[in-house]
């Protein structure tokens, strides 16, 4: 056909002297070389009219009209069925269906399926958009570490810290986001999540990570992906689903490698000349530089990231949960005590009482402390502060009702001492008045007072008020044990050196100087 002849090159040829047998010879017919020439001549064109043409106005200049016809075929808007394809299930064998019956429905002639995709297509290049096949808006997020790192440096000792920068990236617009970090723990994977999907402000049905231990255990050539249980739970929290990259194939993720190549030019390689000494610091720079690549100006297609992501992808993101997911960590198969309470880093919370005796887990945020048996979750409390030990946390609900029950505190001791006698009592305030605060003195007021489940109550409180005759100021189990052991209560059980003193010996219990200086055997 006429339409393939390089018109251009027949007339520069022609110019240097070739005849039309040997233009020919370079690969055109002769009767197509002819027809340049004989329309070169026509119209009074020559090489010198179109040496600074492009090819294809050279050819509209010799033959005018040629090869244009418009389409029997209905034409539908190109810019909607490409604002369509971003929408969630939408295909071109949908649209195409849908243009098929608005043909019909019109009495116009339309193009078939084919014609119809190659069409689209072409469209995309003239417009100098991105296909629409590939991706689709608000589906996914592709994140990764970048294999290349900041610094932090101390102003007056010039030590430096490495900083690593966490890239995510959304496919379909290209619209990035990068959090710099001190380190690549769990932790710091997990919080730069929550900070990434407030930068987007919404989630997406599907995060692409790679095989990183801090969110994936395994991933099996057949079988399910394992998830370890923070990051399982972060994708429950913003409900997307997890799919792992293949092991070795990056090309699953290329959205963000391509953006973690760009990163380093945008952000380390611009920012390279000015020195940070906080976290919060190089956190500013570096958001205000990604902000700045985001808004870049394509340069194959219109518009930018951040232009694409605000008009057609940002609507359709999911809204964030109304609470920030918070990091947790779980200790497991803790047992619940007979007191209703569970330990954590010395301190008691409280289960419901049909648990006690079984073993629970523990989910532990920066606030709170929430206790599951199993899948079910029994109870939660404010986590106590840090520091702070032998603290209790007791639900009034999680107990049941009676005294048997009631949290051990120094009014409750007190009652108790009471209900023995007024010595023991008596030691019992000597205990808490001997201690800064009331909580350091109940383990050793309590050991006191449960002597009563091995001796009488009559037995302790006299056992009492010997040790309180004694020269102790605050006698404690420790010095009651062994008159109880001794039979030391008992008026006819006591040695001499135990008899209680006269005002001319010394007062006590204890033996005294005669004694170890041998006057009694």
């Amino acid at each position: 056909m006429v339409r393939k002849i390089k018109a251009k090159l027949v007339l520069r040829l022609r110019a240097e002297g070739f005849t039309g047998r040997q233009i020919a010879a370079q690969g055109m017919s002769r009767t197509s070389v002819a027809a340049v020439i004989e329309a070169a001549d026509r119209e009074g064109i020559g090489w010198d009219d179109v040496a600074e043409l492009e090819e294809a106005d050279v050819y509209a200049r010799l033959f005018p009209g040629r090869g244009e016809h418009e389409s029997v075929h209905a034409q539908p808007d190109w810019d909607g069925v490409h604002r369509e394809l971003a929408r969630v299930g939408v295909t071109l064998k949908l649209l195409h269906g849908e243009y098929v019956d608005a043909c019909r429905a019109a009495g116009s002639t339309a193009m078939g399926y084919d014609r119809f995709c190659k069409t689209y297509q072409r469209h995309v290049l003239i417009a100098g958009a991105a296909s629409r096949v590939g991706h689709k808006a608000a589906q996914s997020v592709e994140v990764d570490w970048s294999g290349k790192t900041m610094q932090l440096t101390d102003p007056a000792t010039g030590q430096r810290t490495r900083v690593f920068l966490f890239v995510g990236t959304l496919p379909f617009s290209r619209y990035a986001f990068v959090e710099p970090t001190l380190d690549m723990r769990q932790d710091s994977w997990l919080r730069a999540h929550v900070s990434m999907f407030d930068w987007f402000s919404g989630s997406v049905p599907r995060v692409v990570p790679d095989n990183l231990k801090t969110g994936v255990i395994s991933h099996p050539a057949e079988g399910e992906v394992v998830l370890n249980d923070a990051y399982r739970e972060l994708a429950a929290h913003y409900c997307p689903a997890v799919l792992p990259g293949r092991v070795k194939k990056p090309k699953d993720k290329a959205s963000v490698e391509g953006t973690v190549g760009n990163i380093a030019t945008w952000v380390i390689a611009s920012l390279r000349d000015r020195q940070f000494a906080s976290l919060p610091e190089l956190r500013a720079a570096v958001y205000e530089r990604v902000a700045a690549y985001n808004a870049e100006p394509f340069q194959k297609r219109q518009g930018s990231r951040l232009g694409v992501f605000e008009a057609e992808e940002k609507p359709l993101l999911r809204p964030l949960p109304a609470v920030p997911f918070e990091i947790s960590r779980w200790a497991y198969g803790r047992r619940v005590q007979k007191n209703g309470h569970v330990v954590f880093e010395r301190n008691f919370y409280s289960v419901p009482y049909p648990h006690i005796g079984r073993s629970v887990d523990l989910r532990v945020t920066d606030s709170t402390l929430e206790v599951f048996a199993g899948d079910q979750r029994l109870t939660s409390h404010l986590l106590a502060p840090v520091g702070v030990v032998n603290a209790y946390r007791t639900h009034d609900a999680d107990l049941p009702d009676g005294l048997r029950y009631r949290q051990w505190d120094a009014e409750r001791v007190r009652e108790w001492a009471g209900r023995i006698g007024e010595d023991t009592t008596t030691v019992v305030n000597r205990i808490f008045e001997s201690v800064p605060v009331d909580e350091q003195g109940l383990d050793a007021a309590l050991a006191v007072l449960r002597m009563t489940r091995r001796y009488s109550a009559a037995r302790v409180e006299a056992a009492a008020g010997i040790a309180l005759a004694s020269r102790v100021r605050s006698p404690r189990y420790a010095h009651l044990r062994p008159i109880l052991e001794t039979n030391q209560d008992d008026p006819g059980g006591r040695d001499v050196w135990s008899t209680p003193a006269t005002a001319s010996e010394p007062a006590g219990y204890v033996r005294g100087a005669d004694y170890y200086a041998g006057g009694v055997r």
